[in-house]
């Protein structure tokens, strides 16, 4: 009989002293499970009850004593079939068989026919590892079985423990061997026929049919392997890149980042592991890769997300190394290794998506000057992000010098869009000059009903070179009108109360209206992205941040950089 024990005093473990008979109340067999009363007794105590069931040492001794091949095999079913229906749950029957699988694995490593051996071994084990976490040392095991004989790898078998390594590990720099074991996996998928469809399933699978992920570590976990693979692979790659066989068993990592893009939760996690560019001038420089990072740089191009779209600008702190991915893809000299004209395409979407959204600033203009030759080359094929931006260089004048201008000039008057562009900026500029003459009130207000339309409007309607006050409290207007207020140098006093005025607009005055003193932002959606753009207004002297989503931090760093400022009210926010 076994000496394994489950009692009201001794939760589990080893029967270490004999039981008298006399102490014994009651022994029966346990009936309700099927599968495994032939081993289970249990045993009535005066003062609990004991469970004995057959010890895992059994199994042990004779797998790991036993030379035919079949008898282990026969034993190895039986230990799994024992543990997947025990009702005992011990640390010795939930660990003890996979450190016996392990050690099977390790003894016979050396052996001409392993590889034989590790797949009838692991398939025999598979109930056991989709509901087991395995050891370090066994995913080295079974790594090296997907690298030795990746074509017939037991791929069913192994795909709950890949998968279980996904979703549950948080650090593979202490689990180096774990992500072995999902990188092996992935290229021994790969390897097949039907590979590329295969290693779509296999994302498809990990994300689950849900719309969001339920396993947030899924997302990064995946993409770190994916990236570390290319990474191994291409980093001491000669210069120039020449192309070989050996390339098409990493080719589907690349093909991973760009199928988790498909899934909308999921490329917000390749946007972040991406900024800035994580990846080696080899990787960059294959074009086999640059094509699939190309798909992969249109997914987050186009993805109306802030969080999303702006992981392809430069970071705040300007350094050329990691490049930002507009440098990576500048058609003037790429690192990535795309066609000309695909360059030129992808890099103006990506700036079209910036001017759509976040970017449309002075000051993002004015950290791309270097890129100056970028938007020439792309403007000439008329994308109309690049004509967009080389008149807002000109209409914000952040191209400096008359030589510059020029050249802007020029490749404006280059293309027929491009002249259609430079023409409207010409009229702008005529109607800016109206508006900027002296004349017109000081002090305006509109009603309540006005909308951006209306600001746009008015503006075109005369010279408002006097205007100081404006007051548009209580009206529909939006950040859209930001673009309109700037070109009102002379304005000191701006009331947004109760508007839908937010962080955009925020960022656009602020560059702009250098002389505004009085800034009413009462209830408006503004946050501390916004906000703390104003610490640029060095004139501000009055601030109303009341009812807004203004922090205690952020409003700390803006007195800081605000010392001038008089009066403020940041009532009803966390600051307060």
């Amino acid at each position: 009989m076994a000496n394994e024990q489950v009692g009201l005093l001794v939760p589990s473990g080893m029967l270490e002293r004999p039981l008298s008979y006399s102490s014994m109340q009651e022994v029966y067999c346990i009936s309700r499970w099927d599968t495994a009363r032939k081993y289970c007794l249990r045993i009535v105590m005066p003062h609990g009850s004991l469970l004995l069931q057959r010890n895992m040492i059994r199994y042990r001794n004779i797998l790991t004593k036993s030379v035919r091949k079949e008898v282990v095999m026969k034993e190895l079913k039986n230990m799994v079939d024992f543990v997947m229906t025990t009702p005992l749950q011990d640390e010795i029957v939930t660990r003890a068989p996979l450190q016996t699988l392990t050690d099977l694995l390790s003894e016979k490593k050396e052996s001409p026919d392993w590889e034989e051996w590790a797949e009838k071994a692991t398939m025999v084990a598979a109930p056991l590892l989709a509901e087991r976490c395995a050891t370090s040392e066994l995913c080295a095991l079974l790594a090296r079985l997907c690298r030795r004989r990746p074509r017939a790898a037991p791929l069913p078998a192994l795909a709950p423990p890949v998968r279980r390594v996904l979703t549950r590990n948080v650090d593979f720099a202490r689990a180096p061997n774990a992500r072995r074991l999902v990188r092996d996996y992935i290229s021994a998928v790969s390897s097949h026929n039907s590979g590329a469809a295969l290693v779509r399933r296999f994302v498809e699978v990990t994300h689950g049919e849900r719309a969001a992920c339920p396993h947030p570590r899924a997302a990064p976990n995946l993409a770190a392997v994916a990236l570390a693979a290319l990474d191994h692979r291409f980093r001491d790659q000669p210069t120039p890149h020449l192309c070989d066989d050996a390339e098409d068993d990493v080719l589907c990592f690349a093909d991973i980042l760009e199928h988790m893009c498909e899934y909308e939760d999921w490329v917000c996690v390749v946007a972040g592991v991406l900024q800035p560019v994580p990846l080696c001038a080899g990787a960059l420089a294959c074009g086999r890769v640059a094509a699939r990072l190309g798909g992969v740089l249109r997914a987050l191009a186009g993805d109306a997300r802030c969080a999303v779209h702006a992981a392809v600008a430069p970071a705040r702190a300007a350094r050329p190394h990691p490049p930002s991915w507009l440098r990576a893809a500048s058609p003037a000299d790429p690192l990535l290794a795309l066609p000309h004209r695909q360059l030129c395409q992808l890099w103006g979407d990506m700036v079209g998506s910036l001017l759509k959204c976040c970017s449309k600033r002075k000051s993002f203009l004015q950290s791309m000057s270097k890129q100056l030759p970028d938007f020439l080359l792309v403007a000439l094929t008329e994308h109309p992000a690049a004509l967009e931006a080389l008149c807002l260089m000109l209409e914000w004048e952040v191209a400096s010098g008359e030589q510059t201008q020029l050249e802007i000039i020029a490749a404006l008057q280059g293309t027929d869009l491009g002249q259609k562009y430079y023409k409207d900026l010409c009229e702008r500029q005529n109607n800016l000059q109206r508006l900027q003459a002296e004349g017109g009130p000081r002090r305006l207000a509109l009603p309540v009903r006005a909308t951006d339309a209306d600001v746009a409007a008015l503006l075109e309607a005369g010279a408002l070179g006097n205007l100081e006050c404006l007051s548009l409290a209580f009206t529909s207007v939006t950040s859209a009108c930001a673009q309109h207020l700037i070109k009102l140098p002379s304005l000191r006093y701006l009331n947004l109360w109760a508007t839908q005025f937010g962080d955009t607009g925020v960022q656009l005055i602020a560059e702009h209206l250098t002389r505004l003193q009085v800034l009413n932002l009462c209830e408006t959606p503004v946050s501390d992205k916004g906000i703390e753009a104003l610490s640029g207004l060095s004139s501000l002297r009055r601030l109303n941040l009341n009812s807004t989503k203004l922090s205690a931090e952020a409003f700390e760093i803006l007195r800081e950089r605000l010392p001038h400022l008089q009066e403020y009210d940041i009532r009803y926010t966390e600051a307060w």
